[in-house]
């Protein structure tokens, strides 16, 4: 997230400290913008009145007689709750946080102005059906009506307050459609699949050979880690379930490049980074009612996201009063404050959930410039070029010249980075590169807005299909289940077809060989409907075999630790007609088992130590692999980890290819301990040949030591927890480095539980410390048999505003693994309701 230290001055400190810390003051400040939840409340724009329900926790759920009214009131309820979060959001968006921030935030401005995302959003909005355009046109309304009722700064939220001090004439613009759909890019962006990758095997290649580029990502293994499709191929017809290919594996063209690059500093994101992570994904799996104790199917979903506060994710219901063609919602769900509509939930007969699909949708492509051309197939080319000026609050405005050719934005005009890429392609390519363009599908129009409400009203799987068939970026695996007993699983997105190479590794653009030729169809995309086995898994593993399937959707997936680890424990408790319940899928969700323990371990309780760090050694001894926050095993075993990939992959690689963690860094390790001399053992700072031996001793020897300074020498008492904790940090204010700025906005830490590929997914950057970087962003089960006993959690509130009762009330519960009701039948809404607020035309 942008870091704007610059801009919070002293002025921030005394107003923070002194006017805020007053009584009266203090109690102004902070409640000036709490929203009014209950009574009556005029809403210019409304036709008809709309009653809006809140429980202990400030989760609405509105009832409307038209559409129209209901997306305007959920605009008006975001607003009241996330009004900065949403500015705050489209700044980011749309390139222009130095108007809020001032020059700390120009970089992200010039990458984002750079790749155009609001330019390609407001393409899209003439492209989407025009009942979309109303709903967001309603959406922006009720937006808008909030923020002419709250027009003073203090009344908006406590962080204008602060922004007062530091951009004195920054007033938030109207809300306008195009602000919603700008969002859809950002979490393209933060799901973006590969590019890292693709930029962090040209970076290595630059030190190491071929071969040792690829043992750092070794491919997929099917043998072990099922697919999420494991039948079907592609027929005439599309992709058929009950066809099995008629013949061997079909060959793939996987001819790539070597070459030196340096690795892109990813844009800050805003629901999280898969290049800092290292395994960042997300858990969904569905069991049919034969598998259940009531007979119809449960569906779970936890997305795997950078945590912020406030939570990414906001809880709602949307109701018609009275379900018709005209107004078919009735859903309950995970929504994100900007958009309307629901993005993961259920309506009354229907429940979906989401994990990153993760295919290949962007490449990186060198380019020969010459003046304002481009070099392709021997043709010189005149660039698209475009000034755009970015304001700066407190300085003069700053001009940016963007470039593109066909391939997209000249993005090494503004990464520093991605410049660096260029002095070695003339020894790759034969010709020396100038700029590096970034082809991605999220960067050309496409309709996604149409597919959430389409997927919000549908009511059956044929339905589902179709919307989905609209959700083209990002791409996502969608589970699904119904109240008829029916689960499915269908692979949608915008996926290209490549006339040459994998995808894996930046390429020449002016060669012309190694364009887009099209794009997946749908009805060739991966799908299953009611198969065998009663249940289906996703957790970003890879989706189909190439044996069995035509296209290259990525090389570059998940290694299935946590989508093993999920279907093993479900077929155990299947097993002899076994049958399952909710809370035995909220149980799962937080299983904290360490895939890697079961290879790692054996391997260093067969080493003769001796000293200090063999007492440490015990605790290995008959672990069950758990991760709980209170346990000593996992604390030394993770501090162990930490220090062995450091220890050994840090001097034979760039900084920026560094090992981070996660499940591609299990299975190199895996494959490794079983290679004692492997050359990545030998420590290259030291005269000596170190083996897989020394290498292991040096980080047992060193993780003791580094938990006996942190946590004490009684290694008994030493706490996974205490290491591994969640800080929840304000999205812009909270890293300011202004301790009372940083006290008014931020709140932890909590000790945690899991790791990076655990089913409990709580990652952490072996190259920084054991703080959470990414976790479960929320954790949902639905139950189709009864819709009111089903569970969700949010990681946060349903509050932005510092202070409010429900700013962060559900965090300690997320930590300590408890969930809520997800309720959603009035009845049961009306019963659970404190608040009740009508809105009035």
């Amino acid at each position: 997230m942008p870091r704007p230290l610059a801009w919070l001055a002293q002025a921030i400190t005394l107003l923070a400290v002194f006017g805020l810390s007053l009584a009266g003051g203090g109690v102004w400040g902070v409640r000036a913008s709490f929203p009014q939840l209950a009574g009556e409340l005029t809403v210019k724009g409304l036709k008809g009145k709309v009653t809006v329900y809140r429980d202990k926790n400030g989760i609405p759920h509105i009832y409307a007689d038209s559409p129209e009214d209901l997306f305007l009131a959920q605009g008006y309820v975001h607003a009241q709750d996330r009004f900065f979060e949403m500015d705050f959001r489209r700044h980011v968006t749309a390139g222009r946080l130095s108007e809020m921030f001032g020059a700390a935030t120009l970089t992200e401005d010039k990458v984002i102005r750079t790749m155009g995302w609001r330019r390609v959003a407001e393409k899209e909005l003439p492209l989407l059906a025009e009942r979309t355009r109303r709903y967001l046109d309603a959406y922006a309304g009720g937006v808008n009506a909030w923020m002419t009722e709250n027009d003073g700064f203090a009344g908006r939220s406590l962080e204008y307050v602060l922004l007062k001090a530091t951009a004195p004439g920054y007033e938030p613009e109207p809300w306008n459609p195009v602000d919603s759909l700008a969002w859809l890019k950002a979490m393209a962006w933060d799901l973006r699949s590969n590019m890292s990758d693709e930029i962090g095997r040209a970076l290595v290649a630059s030190r190491l050979p071929r071969d040792r580029v690829e043992q750092l990502w070794p491919g997929y293994p099917y043998a072990t880690h099922q697919p999420i499709v494991t039948r079907g191929s592609v027929t005439g017809r599309g992709f058929d379930q009950d066809e099995e290919p008629d013949s061997g594996p079909r060959e793939v063209d996987t001819r790539a490049l070597t070459g030196a690059a340096e690795a892109i500093r990813a844009v800050p994101g805003l629901m999280g980074d898969p290049a800092g992570g290292g395994g960042i994904g997300s858990n969904s799996w569905v069991v049919s009612g034969r598998h259940t104790t009531t007979g119809k199917p449960l569906l779970a979903n936890d997305p795997h996201l950078s945590p912020s506060l406030p939570g990414v994710w906001y809880q709602a219901g949307l109701h018609c009063l009275t379900r018709s063609a005209e107004c078919p919602f009735d859903v309950t769900g995970f929504t994100f404050s900007g958009l309307p509509g629901v993005i993961i939930g259920h309506n009354d007969r229907i429940a979906w959930g989401f994990t990153n699909l993760g295919p290949d949708v962007a490449d990186l492509y060198l380019e020969r410039l010459r003046d304002d051309s481009y070099l392709f197939t021997g043709e010189w080319r005149p660039l698209t070029t475009r000034t755009e000026t970015i304001k700066v609050a407190g300085g003069d405005p700053v001009p940016l010249r963007v470039r593109e050719t066909m391939h997209g934005p000249v993005i090494s005009d503004v990464l520093r980075d991605a410049r660096n890429t260029l002095p070695g392609s003339a020894a790759v390519f034969g010709e020396q590169a100038d700029a590096v363009a970034l082809k991605w599908t999220a960067l050309e129009p496409g309709r996604t807005a149409d597919a959430i409400f389409a997927m919000n009203a549908a009511q059956d799987w044929s339905q589902f299909r179709a919307a989905a068939s609209g959700f083209e970026v990002p791409a996502q695996n969608l589970v699904y289940a119904d109240t008829e007993g029916n689960i499915g699983y269908q692979a949608p997105g915008r996926i290209p077809v490549r006339t040459r190479g994998d995808g894996t590794w930046p390429v020449p653009g002016w060669t012309g060989e190694y364009a887009w030729r099209s794009t997946i169809p749908f009805d060739e995309l991966p799908s299953l409907y009611n198969p065998p086995e009663g249940y289906i898994v996703t957790a970003n593993n890879a989706v189909v075999d190439p044996a069995r399937y035509p296209h290259m959707l990525t090389k570059d997936w998940a290694y299935g630790y946590r989508s093993q680890r999920i279907g093993d424990r479900l077929r155990e408790a299947l097993k002899n007609g076994g049958k399952v319940d909710a809370a035995a899928m909220g149980t799962l969700q937080l299983d904290t088992g360490n895939g890697l323990a079961p290879f790692l371990v054996p391997a260093l309780t067969a080493l003769d130590v001796t000293g200090p760090a063999r007492d440490a050694l015990e605790l290995l001894r008959g672990w069950d692999r758990s991760q709980g926050a209170d346990s000593a095993p996992a604390a030394y075993f993770n501090a162990v980890w930490r220090h062995l990939l450091v220890e050994t992959f840090d001097d034979d690689l760039p900084e920026e290819a560094q090992p981070t963690g996660g499940d591609r860094w299990f299975e190199v390790v895996r494959v490794m301990l079983g290679k004692a001399d492997d050359p990545f053992w030998d420590d290259r700072s030291t005269p000596g040949k170190e083996t897989r031996d020394d290498m292991l001793r040096r980080a047992l020897a060193i993780a003791y030591d580094e938990l006996s300074a942190r946590l004490g020498p009684d290694v008994g008492g030493w706490r996974w927890g205490d290491l591994h904790s969640l800080r929840l940090t304000h999205q812009s204010l909270g890293t300011s480095g202004i301790a009372p700025v940083e006290w008014l906005f931020n709140r932890g830490p909590f000790p945690v539980a899991g790791n990076d590929d655990a089913v409990n997914a709580a990652g952490w950057n072996v190259q920084e410390d054991y703080a959470v970087s990414w976790l479960p962003s929320m954790r949902m089960v639905v139950d189709l048999a009864d819709l009111d006993r089903s569970r969700w959690i949010n990681l946060t509130g349903a509050s932005g505003h510092a202070f409010h009762d429900n700013y962060w009330d559900q965090a300690p519960l997320w930590a300590s693994g408890g969930t809520l009701p997800m309720l959603s039948r009035e009845e049961s809404v009306r019963k659970a309701a404190v608040h009740t607020l009508t809105l009035s035309p």
